[in-house]
């Protein structure tokens, strides 16, 4: 009988780190030739749909929505303005506030992305259960990060 080899603890392959890093890299590139025809990057889609979900957003609110900062979250809001897909205004009640709303364009691109999860599931060869465990473990574990 042979002894098991030594574990180590800096092994890049037992890193959840390193199989987040590239996991993430791999869906998100996925995405890519899905977004492309609608002329968004994929963290242009994840503001998308946030504004498809609960529009209008104060710039604050989509932000923690979608856990990027301001100074990410601002020019990537401009961008899409550009495209003209949402709009940036003061409240009217609270000139600090700037809300975010889709524009009618904005509203129409929501039929042409409902075609993207089923796309997505294929690509991954993933049934609905496992991505639903899947998106509950990482949603567990970006609690626990965010408790930090």
């Amino acid at each position: 009988m042979t002894a098991a080899a030594p574990v180590d603890p800096l092994a890049l392959q037992s890193q959840v780190c390193f199989a987040l890093a590239v996991a993430s890299r791999r869906v998100i590139a996925e995405y890519r030739p899905l977004l492309e025809p609608m002329g968004l990057t994929h963290p242009q889609y994840l503001v998308m749909l946030a504004l498809w979900q609960h529009e209008p957003l104060s710039l604050r609110q989509l932000g923690e929505l979608v856990s990027l900062e301001p100074a990410t979250l601002s020019p990537l809001v401009k961008r899409l303005e550009g495209l003209g897909y949402v709009r940036r205004g003061r409240r009217a009640d609270d000139e600090r506030t700037l809300d975010v709303t889709l524009t009618d364009e904005g509203r129409a691109l929501r039929a042409g992305a409902l075609a993207i999860p089923p796309a997505m599931m294929a690509q991954l060869g993933m049934s609905v259960d496992e991505l639903q465990a899947l998106h509950a473990l990482l949603s567990d574990l970006i609690g626990r990060t965010a408790a930090h």
